[in-house]
């Protein structure tokens, strides 16, 4: 299995690490992450790179292929290779899948126009522009595209894939050894359980385009 984990400058670092972590411990999983160039791609905070060893045009046919959402996506929405990739290859992918904001990405690419999907849960008017079914949930399937929520999710995204391609033992070795037993300090990881004064802060510093479907 050749997993695609495609990396660009202004990602955040768990969407592509959180399901890094998990897919590439599938037996016999080759994991490549990719860019449109070769280098070092500066996640959001500017302190951490990862590193894109292949290029688009060097993997053609991925199993899997990654898709991380953070506020670089908007430079990627006219990136026309980058699009064309995505387009590309997921015309033979077994699992098409993003993680954050990393759907609108899909959605740029067109492939999200009646699919049930989600993302981060102050870009979900964005998503419905670009045709998608937004759906309020923390990881959706919908035949082979596959999409999670904010950051996080990457990860229980990440097990629910594992489960239904090498079978549920396979996930739980693989929580177990990452030792995945979340238990935050806060009840407020949902905007349906944070309060209005927080919610109102986070509208407040974000906007994402929306463009009509």
């Amino acid at each position: 299995m050749e997993i695609a984990i495609l990396l660009y400058d202004g990602m955040t670092a768990l969407d592509a690490i959180g399901p890094y972590e998990v897919l590439s411990r599938i037996p016999n999983a080759v994991t490549r992450f990719v860019g449109t160039e070769r280098g070092l791609k500066r996640t959001d905070q500017g302190s951490l790179a990862l590193q894109a060893d292949y290029r688009l045009d060097e993997v053609t046919s991925p199993s899997v292929v990654v898709i991380p959402g953070g506020p670089g996506q908007s430079q990627q929405m006219e990136n026309g290779p980058l699009l064309e990739w995505i387009r590309a290859v997921h015309g033979q992918t077994r699992w098409t899948v993003s993680v954050c904001t990393g759907a609108l990405i899909l959605g740029g690419a067109g492939i999200l126009r009646g699919v049930r999907a989600t993302t981060h849960w102050l870009a979900m008017d964005a998503l419905a522009g670009y045709g998608a079914i937004p759906v309020r949930e923390r990881v959706v399937f919908d035949g082979r595209i596959v999409t999670g929520a904010g950051v996080s999710a990457g990860l229980d995204l990440g097990l629910q894939l594992v489960a239904r391609e090498s079978g549920a033992t396979c996930g739980r070795e693989i929580q177990l050894w990452i030792e995945y037993d979340p238990q935050p300090p806060f009840d407020c990881g949902s905007p349906a359980r944070a309060d209005d004064e927080l919610l109102q802060r986070l509208r407040q510093r974000s906007r994402f385009h929306r463009k009509e479907a």
